[in-house]
């Protein structure tokens, strides 16, 4: 969702495709394959000038510090994430793993304090904190202040059109 409001505000998405819309995505990924392998090799960076590009916090740390980065850093219930992840495995027929919910739960609660921490102490990242469930129940203020943090030249209203809260499914019912 973020990177379809991104795209729509005005800042160009670089994706490559390769991951197709689906029945746990109908809008697609919006994901870019060489980001997974930008320890080995960033020379992706060079295209990705005033772009925006999706990527999961582990690999932030693999970023080069020769660049400035502006982070959307979105949030979203853990519980949720772990039983959307559950419910696409097993849909696609793969095995959900052996570590319990509460378990999983705990070992992300460990992994984003320590990029919290990691992250605070790097000059060259600036991030914003943003929540899904917040976006979802009143979008207005997230994208103001995802506009104010990129510079005020996005297009509010386009980014508010693709909030889409009926794709908002997997729900436990508490906050974020």
């Amino acid at each position: 969702m973020m990177m379809r409001m991104l795209d729509a505000g005005g800042i160009p998405a670089l994706t490559d495709n390769v991951r197709r819309a689906d029945e746990d995505n109908p809008r697609g990924y919006y994901e870019f394959e060489p980001v997974k392998q930008t320890r080995q090799d960033p020379s992706w960076l060079a295209q990705a000038r005033g772009k925006v590009v999706k990527m999961v916090y582990r690999l932030l740390y693999d970023l080069p510090a020769t660049h400035t980065y502006h982070v959307v850093f979105m949030r979203r219930n853990l519980q949720e994430v772990i039983k959307s992840q559950d419910v696409m495995l097993t849909r696609k027929g793969r095995k959900t793993g052996d570590m319990s919910p509460d378990k999983l739960l705990g070992l992300f609660e460990q992994q984003l304090a320590e990029f919290d921490a990691w992250v605070a102490r790097q000059p060259h990242f600036r991030l914003l904190y943003v929540h899904y469930n917040e976006i979802i129940k009143s979008p207005r203020p997230s994208v103001e202040a995802i506009n104010r943090f990129l510079g005020g030249g996005l297009n509010e209203a386009a980014m508010l059109a693709v909030v889409e809260p009926e794709l908002y499914r997997q729900r436990t019912g508490g906050g974020d």
